[in-house]
């Protein structure tokens, strides 16, 4: 069993620095902020994406100028009063091979490139598709920025395959950021882009461990979690 929440920060006990880390998006004080919820657990067991109130809720329900968070979780989420308000409901989605759905992907995409050593190094694949334009002498901006978008998109498709799923239609893309976070003194790094699109349904076994485990890299950070619903 697997329960999907939308879980909203209440402020009664945040401070002033917390307040500011859930405001400006800080991926590992989100993790660790979400983390409350599962006070009994040692590992995370929990995907998340954050989304902004005045986006995601309507009029009646008072949005403010805060994140919002869904969250897809094995244990059920316990509120934490004063600071984590939250509604469960069960997620046990029945799938079949050829569903069409809408999707939404916040992911990390990145690329293995081997150094001089011989040694693996991951990179941001938008970035590493920037490099390889600058390697050819390609300047254009409009051009580059198409090379990077057809990186992040088959980037997408290649694990499109090994996941249960189809891509249907070329994907949106959108809100591509680069995160820099400190942690023990030292930086994480990392970069993120939103996919929306269509999909179809190839093998519903592992969609469906898809949608339970998540897409890529830096789950921990608010990437991976595959949204869909019916058209």
């Amino acid at each position: 069993m697997m329960y999907m929440s939308r879980v909203r920060v209440a402020t009664d006990r945040l401070d002033r620095a917390k307040l500011l880390s859930v405001l400006s998006g800080e991926a590992y004080g989100n993790h660790q902020l979400l983390w409350r919820l599962f006070s009994d657990e040692s590992d995370r067991s929990f995907l998340f994406r954050q989304e902004m109130e005045q986006d995601q809720l309507s009029a009646g329900e008072n949005p403010r100028g805060l994140p919002l968070f869904y969250v897809l979780s094995e244990p059920e989420p316990v509120p934490v009063p004063g600071l984590l308000e939250v509604h469960s409901k069960p997620f046990s989605p029945v799938l079949a091979t050829g569903d069409v759905l809408v999707f939404r992907l916040r992911a990390n995409p990145t690329v293995s490139r081997k150094t001089a050593t011989g040694r693996s190094v991951r990179h941001d694949v938008l970035m590493d598709a920037k490099t390889e334009c600058k390697r050819e002498g390609l300047d254009d901006p409009e051009a580059i920025r198409k090379r990077m978008d057809e990186a992040a998109i088959q980037w997408l498709e290649k694990r499109s395959e090994r996941s249960g799923f189809a891509l249907e239609s070329v994907p949106q893309l959108g809100g591509y950021r680069q995160h820099i976070n400190k942690r023990n003194n030292k930086n994480i790094q990392f970069s993120s882009i939103d996919y929306e699109g269509v999909l179809r349904v190839t093998d519903e076994q592992r969609f469906q461990e898809t949608l339970f485990r998540g897409l890529g890299r830096s789950k921990a950070f608010g990437c991976g979690m595959l949204m869909v619903r019916r058209r």
